[in-house]
């Protein structure tokens, strides 16, 4: 995706935060939340997948690179290797769980 592309989105992400009808703009964000989360599992694994595929077993880039890379939080590509696919606010502390 362009980055053209990702603004026309964000535009029009805009311009339903812009509907002057109460009920319309929830109707409409409501549907667009509901399409990200139908969307979200999957786009999560082709992330998890390219993550690991630059990785390349420890041959490839850093996880600081990968991150710089794909744009994302270093503890975003941190977290593939973890396992972990919750939110950062539900994000065992360190230490917390391990044996």
């Amino acid at each position: 995706m362009s980055e053209e592309e990702v603004r026309q989105v964000s535009e029009a992400l805009d311009a339903v935060e812009r509907i002057v009808d109460p009920e319309a703009r929830v109707r409409a964000k409501s549907r667009i939340m509901a399409e990200q989360v139908r969307r979200n599992p999957a786009w999560s694994a082709e992330r998890s997948a390219l993550i690991r595929d630059l990785w390349d077993e420890g041959n490839g880039l850093s996880y600081r690179e990968i991150a710089t890379r794909l744009d994302i939080k270093l503890s975003t590509v941190q977290d593939v290797f973890r396992g972990y696919k919750g939110s950062g606010a539900h994000r065992p502390k360190t230490g917390e769980g391990a044996s």
